[in-house]
């Protein structure tokens, strides 16, 4: 063998080593599996699930774990039975208050129509339920709008029986005649509908007193640092599914419907009741930050003043309230999934 070929040989030889390496270490960054908590709902992130895009971004497996309410996350966190989540903000800001070792990482909607009060006939607006019994599912943004409408409305707290229910216990409560109303989503919601309630009020309708009710996606801290490529992964294939609902609505809500087995009308309702900051949006002031501050942010501000409002419902300390929740808020993954 001549010192040319020698030296050709020594190139790619060197050059096959370290791609084993290479391969050897990235295959040692991930997990087996990625734990995704989803509460079984019309969501556009269902798409992934029903293509399995989170599966083949991620390299891994995904595995679905389903719950109720905003507790239920809460809980599987603190088990560490889930790596990442989706629900609502008000359980988020209870979590990290209570110093869960969670961060937020992006806000897939902002809810409008797809949260709201249904009620019975013989109630025509808010002032009415003062004297009824009104369910919520507990620990959820729902909880939050119904807390902040009664607050905003002036209404007498004392004269409305507030009862925690999940989603399937208010239909059965509803058909027994045990409440006058409830603030869920639907399947929930358009059960009522279906068995005789109509609806008086809406989250959105809360927007102009200042309120910015949304759900964000959660991730472990631990997860999210050692595992940092998945979480941008994750953000990336979020938007993309946003992107295919948005090109055609109609479509997606048929997947959606399909996957999770529940009715068309239902699926395009929620749907179409909430509203998608992309990405590139939410790496502003008006979200959550710039990609390296997130210190005064509008989802930072949103988060102090979920807590305060928790606090003076009872369900957190005051005093265990931060001044900033930018220790809990990461913007830099979303700055990453966006460049991409």
């Amino acid at each position: 063998m001549n010192t040319s070929t020698l030296k050709r040989w020594l190139v790619v030889a060197v050059s096959a080593i370290a791609t084993l390496g290479t391969g050897a270490a990235h295959s040692q960054e991930l997990p087996a599996e990625v734990r995704l908590a989803w509460a079984g709902a019309p969501r556009v992130w269902v798409l992934a699930r029903a293509d399995k895009s989170f599966d083949k971004a991620f390299g891994v497996p995904v595995r679905w774990v389903q719950f109720a309410s905003g507790a239920d996350v809460i809980s599987l966190f603190a088990a560490n039975a889930i790596d990442i989540a989706r629900f609502g903000s008000s359980p988020a800001v209870a979590g990290i208050t209570q110093r869960l070792p969670i961060e937020v990482i992006g806000i897939p909607e902002v809810i409008a129509t797809s949260e709201r009060l249904t009620v019975r006939q013989n109630i025509a607006s808010l002032k009415d339920i003062e004297g009824k019994t009104i369910a919520y599912p507990p620990n959820s943004t729902a909880q939050y709008a119904l807390e902040a409408a009664i607050k905003v409305y002036k209404l007498d707290r004392a004269k409305i029986k507030l009862v925690p229910l999940s989603p399937n216990e208010i239909v059965a409560a509803w058909k027994r005649g045990d409440i006058d109303g409830a603030y869920a989503w639907d399947p929930a919601s358009q059960q009522l509908t279906a068995n005789g309630g109509h609806e008086i009020f809406f989250t959105k309708d809360l927007q102009k007193d200042g309120y910015l009710i949304y759900n964000n996606f959660v991730v472990r801290k631990a997860f999210a640092e050692k595992y940092p490529q998945i979480v941008t992964a994750f953000l990336k294939t979020y938007q993309q599914k946003v992107d295919e609902y948005q090109k055609d609505p109609e479509a997606a809500a048929q997947i959606i419907s399909k996957n999770i087995d529940q009715p068309i009308e239902s699926v395009r309702r929620t749907l179409a009741g909430l509203t998608y900051p992309s990405v590139k949006e939410q790496v502003s002031a008006a979200y959550l930050g710039n990609g390296a501050s997130t210190r005064g942010s509008g989802i930072d501000r949103a988060m102090v003043d979920t807590a305060k409002f928790l606090a003076g419902a009872g369900q957190l300390r005051a005093d265990t309230i931060p001044a900033t929740y930018s220790n809990n808020i990461d913007s830099s993954f979303l700055a990453r999934a966006s460049a991409q």
